[in-house]
């Protein structure tokens, strides 16, 4: 049965700005501000990041069009490398999904800390509020009790009215009660803090590569792909670029670096003390609600592995009851938990989460002049997308996450040292893994 065409132009405009708005627009532009040090810096990193994910979802949806296969990452990595490096790097993507789980967790309990632990607020007291968020949920998934679309279809008309109203503080609040102007410290580095933006400005641009799984269900893809993806991201950035101005606006440059509680900072400037709380509060059951999302999808992933064989069959294991992935959905929060004991900074995890991405990032974009080359002995399929500015637009994006992981690299090394070592222990592990498969398969046929 094949996949007919149903996306127009305005539905793939909406799904690719709902894939890249997530929660890191309250959070990473502190990051990105101690990155940069200076505004012009800073305005920059996220002008050139929406530049580089445009080009990405261009590359992406150039690859799902030639290739509309479902399962994302894992069939275009074996169809285009080798089963053995697509379990390599959905193995590394299953970590990478985890710490940004985690991740986000943190920046929820960030945002109720002050009114909960108000005198304790510190690392491990964000660290134990977090894991007892994620083992609530953990507990609530575990029983069958989720979160239905409708509240999560309102907490997503609440992050884009927060949004909205961050962007009205430009208009709201007297700039003069913000911090005095910034100067250029000494011994600075133009590129190299342009550099160190990127980790969270591609962090907070980040969703646009599932438009490669949209490749089979865009009508007239050839002009409906480019447009869409244009006019989705150029709509992003405006939005980025007016919350991040508004923010500099409201709370001076200097503040911004600083701040854990950004969006509620500045609806407090706005509307009081009781904004304050509100928007906090708001912010921890949104930031909650996506977690729970991730608790309920990523569990499928290593379900659709365990179809292909390249996991074992526990990870099949349904409970009839609740229709619980028990086995899956333990392992991934035990994954999260993990990461949170090992590091519980939103900016470790962050590199972190980038340097895992940036492996598949790299290896995914470049599956297009893998299939570039093989289309040229057999001929391109009639109907498909192509992109524009081929082979050097694609190139400049591998280049660009290149230079994510040299800067992780060099900031970090232990975070490169756990990345490269995780990912190569993903070799043995596929071979283990298929000779218990095929094991306990003849166990099964005896």
């Amino acid at each position: 049965m094949t996949i007919k065409p149903t996306l127009r132009q305005i539905d793939l405009t909406f799904i690719v700005v709902g894939l890249v708005i997530g929660m890191g627009i309250f959070r990473t532009p502190p990051e990105v501000a101690a990155a940069a040090q200076v505004p012009w810096i800073f305005f920059a990193a996220w002008i050139l990041g929406a530049v580089v994910s445009m080009i990405g979802a261009l590359t992406f949806a150039e690859i799902g069009s030639r290739y509309p296969a479902a399962g994302g990452f894992y069939k275009i990595f074996s169809h285009c490398y080798h089963p053995a490096f697509a379990f390599m790097v959905n193995w590394i993507t299953v970590i990478s999904n985890a710490a940004s789980t985690a991740g986000v967790a943190i920046m929820g309990s960030e945002y109720i800390m002050p009114l909960l632990f108000p005198q304790a607020a510190n690392d491990t007291t964000v660290k134990l509020l977090t894991i007892g968020a994620i083992l609530l949920l953990f507990v609530s998934n575990f029983l069958g009790i989720k979160v239905g679309s409708r509240i999560l279809n309102i907490l997503m008309a609440v992050k884009i009215l927060l949004l909205v109203l961050i962007i009205s503080a430009i208009f709201f609040v007297d700039a003069s009660e913000a911090t005095p102007a910034v100067t250029q410290p000494k011994n600075f580095v133009w590129w190299h803090a342009l550099a160190l933006c990127f980790i969270p400005t591609f962090f907070t641009y980040g969703g646009y590569q599932q438009t490669m799984n949209f490749g089979g269900d865009v009508v007239n893809p050839r002009k409906t792909f480019p447009r869409s993806i244009f006019i989705a991201m150029t709509l992003v950035m405006v939005l980025y670029l007016a919350a991040n101005y508004a923010y500099v606006h409201a709370i001076g440059f200097e503040s911004l670096k600083t701040t854990k509680t950004l969006a509620a900072d500045v609806m407090g400037l706005m509307f009081g003390d009781v904004a304050f709380k509100i928007v906090s509060v708001l912010m921890f059951f949104s930031v909650m609600a996506y977690v729970n999302v991730s608790l309920m999808s990523n569990p499928r992933v290593y379900f659709a592995m365990a179809e292909d064989k390249v996991l074992p069959p526990l990870f099949k294991r349904v409970n009839s009851k609740t229709q619980v992935q028990e086995f899956g959905l333990s392992l991934f929060c035990f994954f999260i938990i993990i990461t949170l004991f090992f590091t519980s900074s939103f900016q470790k995890i962050l590199e972190y989460v980038m340097f895992f991405d940036s492996i598949g990032f790299i290896t995914a974009a470049s599956a297009i002049f893998i299939l570039r080359y093989r289309a040229k002995k057999s001929g391109d399929p009639e109907g498909i997308f192509k992109m524009r500015g081929y082979p050097y637009l694609p190139i400049l994006f591998v280049l660009a996450y290149a230079s994510v992981s040299t800067v992780v690299l060099v900031a970090n090394p232990q975070v490169a040292i756990w990345g490269v070592g995780l990912f190569i222990s993903g070799l043995p592990l596929f071979y283990l893994i298929r000779y218990l498969v095929k094991k306990t398969s003849r166990h099964v046929v005896d």
